[in-house]
């Protein structure tokens, strides 16, 4: 019987968050022998001389994995096969040739998407009751309401979504009971997804902003989305509208959402920018009608053990010879940032 080689690259704060009490234990009993790598390590060359002296067929990592991308030469890496990622972006760590040579890679795929999904409607509620200048108002300044403060509800409101992903498709059951007016626009999908969700498709973007009072951006940052939303369509959004992207900052046109959110007309919501993290001096800071997250819609970290327990199914499955779930294709890789 083949005696698989493990390497486990996490640090004891991702242990603690991504594998917690028995899922270690099981991580264990799955790869005997593995060899653990305390992070940070004590020296630059450490994790070169790791895999040129202990060379493995799987490798467990994380968020502060060293990178696969250093001085490490095709042939420190023969012997890998497999690598576990516990997180979601592999860019950093994972040469795009291994891959395309055969390297299986997994990441935390859809088991993350309930809890974006719940961040999401988190920012939806804020930006329609404003709550994000009331809060800092009410800290600051001593503010209260006045007899013209305007919020709004989400009740009976249009929701339209761009990209129809897992995140999106988590999305429209929290959204039930406010509205059952949703709909989407994402071309790629097949017409049975929206079908089965009760989710209107749309055929254009120009259809989507026009006909939502809330838009959630969502979309793949595939090259074929690079800023394929304009300032156009941002004004498209109607009167009192809302504006959410919690999906990849490098969809939407920056200057053009600058240059929106300055007027003070649309309600907006980011947890996600096109250079992240957002400068200090970023215009978009300070705006009363822009809710700023910096990049907290992933899993919360007492739901990061969901990403564990993936990791856990798919090496279970690597170990039988089994398919595995949320692989990590070129066209994933791609998309990534």
């Amino acid at each position: 019987m083949f005696q698989h080689s493990a390497i486990i690259a996490l640090s004891d704060l991702e242990i603690a968050d991504f594998l917690p009490g028995p899922l270690w234990g099981e991580l264990e009993n799955l790869l005997p022998g593995y060899h653990r790598v305390r992070l940070p390590l004590t020296g630059t060359d450490d994790w070169e001389r790791l895999w040129r002296g202990s060379p493995s067929d799987i490798l467990i990592s994380g968020w502060q994995t060293p990178s696969l991308n250093s001085t490490l030469q095709p042939v420190d890496l023969k012997q890998l096969r497999y690598v576990c990622h516990m997180a979601g972006s592999v860019r950093k760590l994972v040469p795009r040739e291994l891959i395309d040579q055969g390297l299986l890679v997994t990441n935390w795929g859809g088991s993350i998407s309930a809890t974006v999904a719940e961040c999401t409607l988190m920012l939806i509620l804020m930006a329609l009751r404003r709550a994000s200048h009331w809060a800092v108002a009410m800290h600051r300044d001593g503010a209260w309401k006045v007899g013209n403060t305007y919020t709004q509800s989400l009740l009976g409101r249009r929701v339209g979504i761009h990209g129809f992903g897992s995140i999106s498709q988590c999305l429209v059951p929290m959204l039930r009971p406010f509205t059952s007016q949703i709909q989407a626009f994402s071309p790629n999908m097949p017409e049975t997804v929206f079908y089965n969700l009760g989710v209107k498709r749309l055929t254009s973007l120009e259809e989507l902003f026009a006909e939502s009072d809330v838009v959630v951006e969502l979309a793949a940052a595939t090259p074929e989305n690079h800023h394929v939303v304009t300032e156009n369509h941002l004004r498209m959004i109607p009167k009192g509208g809302v504006f959410v992207n919690i999906g990849r900052g490098c969809v939407v046109d920056q200057d053009g959402l600058l240059r929106v959110a300055r007027e003070g007309q649309l309600q907006i919501a980011l947890d996600v920018f096109e250079q992240e993290p957002l400068p200090a001096g970023s215009p978009l800071r300070g705006l009363p009608n822009v809710t700023l997250l910096p990049h907290l819609g992933g899993p919360t970290r007492e739901r990061r053990r969901d990403a564990g327990a993936l990791a856990l199914k798919n090496l279970r499955a690597f170990l039988r010879g089994d398919l595995l779930d949320a692989v990590v294709t070129l066209e994933v890789y791609d998309r990534s940032s």
